[in-house]
């Protein structure tokens, strides 16, 4: 530690910190532009020049190294001075356009020319004029003219996204924060640039225009699109979201989110917004209803079937970004009806999972713990897209020397530096945990498991095990193609060799902001009850399907549509009017997060509760407040709350902690898969696909992420079928076929194929872990 003096006080930090950290622990501002305490020190605006005793100069705050006995002055007269003059060199080709400026009235730099600006400007000349940039649909560099070459653009890209998108090309005044060659920013990230712009030149694009600041009223919730639980300041305008920043949180989301938690709540303002409930008549026109009559055809219709076809004829679906307490009531209702068929897991395959996992599956860990890991092993995930803010935590941890493995299923970029990787088949991921058990258990000196006897170690696997093994704070995480596998039981059981024998800990990412709250609310099958998977397979008289869009959320889209039309009855409960057309027979408009009171339980199993930030829009009605009607009129007991919270209270009461396992009890083993003469599909679900809001937001549609799917194949299949790149082929599975267009990707394993899910043109090839056959069209 050393010791040092500022403004007259007295202050100890670690050795190597600079005076601004000192400044910050008193509490003392040192004006700056360019320093960010999440990024490194670049002391490019000079704007935190402060008066260092015996010093010949002024020194900038955020780059001069605090030592022992050091005195500093912030404010005196010469620092002013210094810092004053920095402000006007600044401003001297800023152009004078506040009032129009999207950033005007929450600008670093308007706020700080009030205290250290002149009242008039020395400088005559004119002023540097830059061109616009184009960065895509999502951040605005319309008037880069405004940019202080402060580059914490370029940092972020860098340090923390992993990917240099943005870069500083000229000298002098000629520099410019630009692109390479014109490309537009990508980053799943890319919005919190906009946020570190200590200016106007970065904006939000579909924000722009929108509002002025202080027009708008700023609440606080939680993000539903994935298992992190971002902390969000919604900024409404009326009873309009116009606009998501994040709210600062160390142990969640730093300061940080990833832009489908910025940008989505365009889906909240949809065109499709339903209005008033829907029920369709005998002639089958959907007629506007009254609440009372709409709730009383649903009652009706669910005690028809339980009377003449029996409870288990009823199947509730839900999806893993609804509430605790939309999934405890919808749970409730099931159940009162004497089914056990309730499932909130749409894309789970292996219904043997279930008896394989002893308690609710999570992280295992907190979220801050992943950067502290110095070995980690992830298996089956698109992390970046999946879950974009662990990785980064992941990124930075391996900045810092961690080493990460992976077995995955396509060789996409993870922007973090990977020890050893595996890229197999989805039939393989289990026999390749199993090397990777066998080299453990050679290495380990310890007797081969017998379920892997026989089992040859590939290159792949003996790096992943020499890594894991070298560790003293490790992880195995099982990603979402992992849980999701026909033979998710295996892969589990055999992850859960490979962490004992490593002694790691084993964790799941889960897939959806409220995936471990969805076990605690009971919304699965026991006792028998059926799966989605298996409600779709043998389909049910009537289904209950809340918050979800089966074509687009479920594994197999086209056969859950086939089920709820076969159906005497379904009722949907959603936001939007054309999710449930096709299919329902009663539609009932219920909130988004935006416009309802819940809880979402995140991967490390926090529980995080969030008021309404907006008025329900038209004759919309929280969810659980209409389960809890439907519940009464169905003359169900135990459904007296009157809050979301005591809901929440019945589902979360007790010791949260002790209900969380990732124990497996299921027997490791290999592959029992066999691919046939045709291609493993290999399917992702862009990150801007995953749920309803997401993808009615029109800016993330227009991004490269959620351009139209194509069907992407190894080279060595390619040569084989006579395709060239471009090519439009045919894409046949058991279920249908569609054409689309041929890429080559070397980074697939051969013998398959990638085609996205989380599009109505690839729901008619069926299961995201089928085979199909790919011809020339």
């Amino acid at each position: 530690m050393v010791e040092l003096t500022i403004d007259g006080k007295k202050v100890e930090v670690q050795e190597g910190s600079m005076v601004m950290h000192a400044a910050h622990k008193l509490g003392v501002f040192v004006p700056h532009f360019c320093y960010h305490k999440k990024l490194s020190i670049a002391a490019n605006c000079r704007m935190c020049l402060v008066e260092v005793e015996k010093a010949p100069k002024a020194m900038p705050a955020c780059a001069t190294p605090a030592t022992n006995g050091m005195v500093v002055h912030t404010c005196s007269e010469r620092a002013i001075a210094a810092q004053k003059s920095v402000m006007e060199f600044l401003l001297i080709n800023h152009p004078l356009d506040c009032p129009i400026c999207d950033q005007g009235g929450e600008c670093q730099l308007q706020d700080l020319a009030v205290g250290y600006g002149g009242s008039d400007s020395r400088y005559n000349e004119e002023k540097r004029v830059v061109f616009h940039k184009d960065l895509g649909p999502l951040v605005s560099a319309e008037e880069m003219s405004r940019c202080i070459h402060c580059t914490r653009c370029v940092r972020f890209g860098q340090e923390v996204a992993g990917m240099m998108e943005m870069g500083m090309v000229g000298r002098g005044e000629h520099s410019e924060i630009t692109t390479f060659v014109g490309r537009s920013v990508e980053s799943e990230l890319s919005g919190n640039m906009i946020d570190l712009c200590p200016v106007g030149a970065l904006t939000s694009k579909p924000f722009r225009y929108q509002a002025r600041t202080w027009e708008l009223a700023r609440r606080r919730t939680i993000s539903p699109h994935d298992s992190l639980g971002a902390n969000l300041i919604v900024q409404v305008k009326g009873d309009r979201v116009l606009r998501v920043v994040p709210f600062e949180n160390e142990d969640i989301n730093e300061c940080w989110i990833s832009d489908k938690d910025r940008f989505s709540y365009e889906g909240l303002n949809s065109d499709d917004r339903l209005s008033t409930p829907l029920v369709k008549g005998d002639d089958g026109q959907w007629r506007e209803a009254s609440w009372s009559d709409a709730l009383q055809v649903v009652a009706h219709a669910l005690l028809d079937v339980r009377d003449q076809s029996g409870g288990d004829q009823i199947g509730a679906l839900s999806t893993e970004y609804a509430t605790v307490e939309e999934l405890a009531l919808l749970a409730r209702i099931t159940r009162g009806l004497g089914s056990e068929n309730i499932d909130f897991r749409l894309r789970q395959t292996d219904a043997a999972l279930d008896g394989a996992l002893t308690g609710v599956p999570w992280l295992g860990m907190s979220v801050t713990d992943l950067e502290t890991l110095d070995r980690a092993l992830v298996v089956g995930s698109f992390l970046r897209k999946d879950h974009p803010l662990m990785a980064q935590r992941l990124r930075q941890a391996a900045k810092r020397g961690s080493q990460i493995t992976s077995i995955d299923v396509a060789g996409d970029d993870p922007l973090l530096n990977l020890t050893a990787r595996a890229t197999v088949a989805p039939s393989a991921i289990a026999d390749t945990l199993a090397q990777v058990a066998v080299a453990l258990a050679n290495i380990k000196s310890v007797d081969v498991p017998a379920e892997f006897a026989g089992v040859s170690v590939g290159a792949h696997a003996q790096k992943i095990a020499e890594s894991l093994a070298s560790g003293e704070k490790s992880a195995v995480l099982l990603g979402n193609v992992a849980v999701n596998a026909p033979d998710a039981a295996r892969i589990v059981a055999n992850a859960q060799m490979v962490a004992q024998l490593s002694g790691a800990k084993l964790g799941f990412l889960t897939a959806g902001a409220n995936t471990v709250g969805g076990y605690l609310a009971g919304a699965m099958p026991v006792n028998g009850g059926k799966n989605a998977a298996a409600m779709f397979t043998h389909p049910m008289k009537a289904y209950i399907v809340l918050n979800a869009e089966p074509l687009l959320d479920a594994d197999n889209g086209a056969q859950a549509i086939a089920a709820l039309k076969a159906a005497e009855f379904a009722v949907a409960l959603t936001p939007y009017a054309s999710s449930a057309k096709e299919w329902a027979k009663v539609i009932l408009p219920i909130s988004p997060f935006t416009e309802t009171s819940g809880t979402f339980v995140n991967a490390q199993g926090l529980p995080q509760s969030f008021k309404a930030t907006v008025a329900p829009f038209a004759q919309t009605r929280p969810g659980w407040k209409v389960l809890r009607v439907l519940g009464n009129i169905l003359h169900l007991t135990g459904f007296e709350e009157e809050s979301s919270e005591s809901v929440r209270d019945a589902v979360l009461s007790g010791n949260i902690q002790s209900r969380l396992s990732n124990q497996v009890q299921s027997k490791p083993g290999l592959s029992t898969q066999h691919a046939g003469g045709a291609l493993q599909r290999v399917t992702d679900v862009p990150i801007y696909r995953t749920d309803a809001i997401v993808r009615r937001a029109d800016a993330l549609q227009a991004s490269q992420a959620s351009r139209q799917p194509v069907a992407r194949l190894h080279p060595d299949s390619m040569t084989a079928l006579g395709l060239a790149e471009g090519a439009k082929v045919r894409v046949r599975s058991t279920t249908g076929q569609i054409e689309l267009i041929a890429e080559n990707d070397a980074t697939l394993p051969s013998g398959c194929v990638r085609v996205s899910a989380g599009f109505e043109q690839t729901a008619a090839l069926g299961s995201a872990f089928g085979q199909l056959n790919v011809e020339r069209a």
